[in-house]
């Protein structure tokens, strides 16, 4: 008897959350031969170590490799060590800066320690493409190059809009989806995993398998998850993610600022909770204690039940009571460090541009001048857009400042 779940049962687990599937009459076929003979499905999702952070739109494609293992199949996380010095030109308008063989190590290890709170470590297979493509030979690389064509590889979207535009295309970038469609062949994959923005370097993988005298993988894609802005796709440059190392509080914090039309979204790509459950939540749950106990099971999901109650409590305090933390962080700000000046009365100035990046509520005194301008500043409770501020009191003074759902207590000395 298998041990597989039913195959209508399998499909609809797998398709929730899921943007496209390519095909899925492929994909039924795969699990009904899985089912009759016992062996699990290899699924492959590859990402490239060019940051050292996973955010939560990392975790929406991560979520369905862990489902495939849910449902007893092998779940390849490759790791494209090898990839990752070409750079992934996908949705890039100029080539991207490549990455030193040092930070690409160094970056790799933390992504091994991060998707296993995704995924189980013990049945999950971690690969790197350099174990194959560094013992590539020029020959090799010559019959792989043969096997597509440059008019091929320009209609993907960016090398069209690329080349019409004039804008340059390095040769090494034309490689890029030829070597990570190589990886489907080296793996034998049945199912490869990527966002929607993936799709066409996912169909080569499918060709090149076919060249290679394999059966073409599955593609299933998966949404690209919005922001904390709700509008352009979730990014650490664009400064709207949330990391999954995020403290519980910070991380709950984010979650409760999203728009309530969004929430709905994040539970669908974010949570296990079934399609049918959430439509039942939108039409008799209040969306305060909805977006609660999203941000409950995400918090939880990455740190521990018991964090995502603090940072309930906590976030209540803060938030609803206008209640300072227990726990909130404090940083310790010499005046010197940050500009400030004292006058013959002992009143210190102190440039709250700067105390907001000392304090890692801003990137830079840029940006911290942008939010001071914006209103997104609080200063003990109260919107604060003046640039400098004069502290009375005697030193240390102990400042209680929010960006956002961000705190921080700063003790600025003189």
């Amino acid at each position: 008897m298998s041990t597989f779940a039913p195959v209508d049962e399998q499909l609809t687990y797998l398709k929730k959350g899921s943007a496209e599937i390519i095909r899925e009459a492929d994909l039924r076929a795969k699990l009904e031969k899985s089912r009759a003979t016992g062996k699990p499905l290899r699924v492959k999702l590859g990402m490239d170590p060019t940051a050292p952070d996973l955010h939560l739109g990392h975790t929406v494609v991560l979520r369905k490799l862990k489902h495939f293992q849910d449902l007893g199949h092998t779940a390849i996380f490759l790791i494209g060590d090898f990839t990752g010095m070409i750079g992934d030109p996908t949705g890039r308008s100029i080539t991207r800066p490549p990455l030193s063989r040092e930070q690409i190590e160094q970056n790799a290890e933390t992504y091994k320690a991060q998707v296993f709170k995704i995924l189980d470590p013990k049945k999950t297979v971690i690969d790197f493409n350099r174990r194959w493509m560094g013992q590539f030979t020029s020959d090799d690389f010559v019959r792989l190059m043969a096997k597509y064509t440059v008019s091929q590889l320009l209609e993907r979207e960016d090398f069209h809009k690329r080349f019409h535009e004039e804008k340059p295309i390095s040769v090494h970038e034309l490689l890029y989806p030829l070597v990570q469609g190589y990886d489907s062949v080296a793996l034998e994959a049945d199912v490869e995993l990527g966002g929607t923005d993936q799709k066409f370097n996912l169909l080569v993988g499918r060709e090149l398998q076919r060249s290679y005298g394999q059966e073409s993988q599955v593609v299933l894609t998966t949404p690209i998850l919005e922001g904390l802005d709700g509008v352009q796709k979730m990014s650490k440059s664009l400064g709207n993610a949330i990391g999954i190392h995020e403290p519980p509080l910070e991380m709950y914090g984010k979650i409760m600022s999203i728009s309530d039309e969004m929430m709905w979204r994040y539970y669908e790509l974010l949570t296990d909770v079934q399609v049918a459950d959430i439509e039942t939540m939108k039409r008799e749950t209040h969306p305060m204690q909805a977006k609660k106990a999203l941000a409950g099971k995400i918090v939880g999901d990455f740190h521990s039940v018991e964090a995502a109650g603090k940072a309930a409590e906590d976030w209540a305090k803060q938030f609803q009571k206008d209640q300072v933390p227990e726990d909130a962080e404090e940083v310790l700000v010499p005046i010197a460090e940050i500009g400030g000046s004292v006058d013959d009365q002992g009143r210190a100035g102190v440039r709250l541009d700067r105390l907001l990046v000392k304090c890692g509520l801003a990137e830079s005194s840029t940006d911290a001048g942008r939010k001071l301008k914006q209103g997104s500043v609080r200063l003990e409770n109260a919107v604060q857009k003046e640039p400098r501020i004069v502290l009375t009191g005697p030193s240390p003074a102990r400042l209680t400042l929010r960006v956002g759902k961000q705190l921080r207590i700063a003790v600025v000395s003189w």
